[in-house]
């Protein structure tokens, strides 16, 4: 993938980019049964109150329903139709035909091509877009849409770019090294598709203006240090200061960066072996 410029016909289409959609299949038939239209939140819970801040307007969007574990379709070749535009998500998409007749979409790997055959097996070929056990994928392999826990639909690696790396199989668990830098301890049973997720260049994209990122559905966000210290830790002072603190604080007077947050109890971190922070 790549990312298009334009010629600066404007202050904000001088320094803006978009991601190079040339390479998907504009006039491809979305089933209507793979869509769902996303209700809007706000950013509040079920209570009304706002718990995700910044949050409203922006594009209305329609969900594509994804198969995020091809469990039920063990054995069966499917075919790639299409690779699609996905709003709301950063990857793009790829819509299989299975050999039986139905079609489900997937996270497009990249490179993945239309008319190559994909397939779900316990022991697969090493190939693009196929999903099999950890154990059986080659070490140093490239993965993506991987389950912590067999059974259960793939948790990691599923956003633009990203994949996972294969070390070691060993003792019932793989090492696998995670887009954060994480290494961790995944069961040996637990599946994986072949590949790094498509629209690799998304992370180079410039937005370019205000107003872009208001259709995104993202609201302006107002600095601290602007506000008065009745609002905010940070507010208060005559013209421009500093936040005059040893560590930024969040509107409720907790630490704001560089907190670690993993509770240390919870079961699952027994199989992190290498953590992210050194």
């Amino acid at each position: 993938m790549a990312v298009k410029l334009y010629k600066p016909t404007s202050n904000g289409r001088r320094i803006h980019s978009v991601t190079d959609y040339s390479v998907l299949n504009k006039s491809a038939k979305t089933p209507k049964n793979l869509m769902i239209s996303k209700s809007k939140s706000g950013g509040r819970n079920f209570s009304g109150k706002i718990t995700v801040r910044h949050r409203g307007g922006g594009f209305k969007k329609i969900i594509r329903v994804v198969d995020y574990s091809r469990a039920d379709k063990m054995d069966i070749p499917a075919k790639v139709l299409s690779v699609e535009y996905a709003p709301g998500r950063s990857s793009f998409l790829s819509l299989l035909s299975y050999k039986d007749g139905e079609k489900r979409f997937i996270i497009t790997p990249h490179g993945l091509k239309v008319g190559q055959m994909v397939i779900t097996s316990a022991k697969a070929e090493p190939q693009l877009g196929n999903r099999m056990l950890i154990k059986h994928i080659p070490a140093g392999s490239f993965v993506h849409d991987v389950e912590l826990i067999p059974g259960k639909k793939g948790a990691v690696a599923r956003s633009a770019g990203s994949y996972a790396i294969l070390q070691t199989v060993e003792d019932g668990y793989a090492l696998l090294k995670m887009p954060s830098g994480e290494i961790r301890k995944v069961s040996e049973n637990s599946m994986a598709t072949m590949g790094q997720v498509s629209n690799t260049d998304w992370m180079n994209v410039r937005i370019g203006k205000a107003g872009r990122v208001r259709l995104m559905g993202r609201r302006p966000t107002v600095r601290g240090k602007a506000m008065n210290p009745v609002d905010h830790p940070h507010g208060g002072g005559e013209g421009h200061n500093p936040i005059g603190m040893k560590y930024p604080k969040t509107p409720w007077g907790k630490h704001a960066l560089g907190v670690r947050t993993r509770d240390k109890k919870k079961p699952s971190s027994k199989f992190i072996v290498k953590r992210r922070y050194q």
